[in-house]
């Protein structure tokens, strides 16, 4: 794939990054190939999981401003919004999960897409931030709730504070904070652990948490078990199940 998403595919590991120098700033282009990578990841099997990260030091600095649209123009600025939120769906939404690498600031719509992956690890030089108010703009408050509590979201979205790695690593946001060069061998070590799982179970697994996640535990809770039934009846589940009586490995199909 060309333009400024660079996809790699070896051991089951999917690895997306984004090149779009100097600060992988996102335009309609950009998010467009975003789109259309984590679409396609969902349906291939020969990825389990994915790596999403930056080129150089910049995950990514957010929309790019250059490209603004026009609240007078009928319809514009609600396509903008549209692409913009489709961008961050799809890696949600993508059925395999996918693993933050977050090589430097991911601010704005670049915490966006980081908030948008199952499992964030950080390089010590990181940043999660949400400058909006700074740009004249008030976008980005679920996003920063669906990784902080009520303070620390309401600080960030009314100051711009840029909360460095090693606090987030701290208050446990993120999975790690690492120097710059040791940040993608802890991604691929954690995703060969993911990718080493039964792919059908995974699928099933992601479901289950974006799902349950805003439900009451009651209803989550029954969901889970019925999703556990159907699993349940899956050639993968019954290998696991005999893998685990004759202490070996299991050899998953994927059915």
């Amino acid at each position: 794939m060309g333009g400024s998403v660079k996809l790699t595919v070896q051991d089951y590991v999917a690895t997306v990054v984004m090149d779009r120098p100097p600060v992988n700033a996102q335009n309609s282009e950009f998010r467009q190939e975003l789109i259309t990578t984590f679409d396609a990841l969902t349906d291939r099997n020969d990825v389990r999981v994915a790596i999403l990260t930056g080129t150089g030091r910049m995950f990514s600095a957010g929309a790019d401003m250059k490209e603004r649209p026009d609240p007078d123009h009928p319809g514009e600025y609600w396509h903008f919004n549209r692409l913009a939120r489709e961008c961050f769906n799809a890696i949600a939404e993508c059925a395999k999960p996918v693993i933050a690498a977050v090589n430097g600031p991911a601010l704005g719509a670049g915490l966006g897409l980081a908030a948008s992956c199952d499992i964030i690890l950080c390089s010590d030089n990181a940043q999660l931030g949400m400058p909006e108010i700074d740009v004249g703009l008030a976008g980005g408050a679920a996003m920063l709730q669906t990784l902080f509590g009520r303070s620390r979201a309401r600080r960030m979205f009314y100051t711009g504070w840029r909360v460095p790695a090693e606090e987030l690593y701290r208050t446990g946001v993120v999975e790690c904070c690492v120097p710059l060069e040791e940040l993608m061998p802890e991604a691929l070590k954690l995703a060969a652990e993911i990718a080493s799982k039964s792919p059908i179970g995974m699928r099933y697994a992601k479901q289950s948490m974006n799902t349950t996640m805003h439900m009451p535990a009651r209803d989550g809770y029954r969901f889970e078990q019925g999703v556990t039934v159907m699993l349940s009846k899956t050639e993968d589940a019954q290998e696991a199940r005999r893998a685990f009586i004759e202490k070996r490995k299991p050899v998953f199909k994927g059915r």
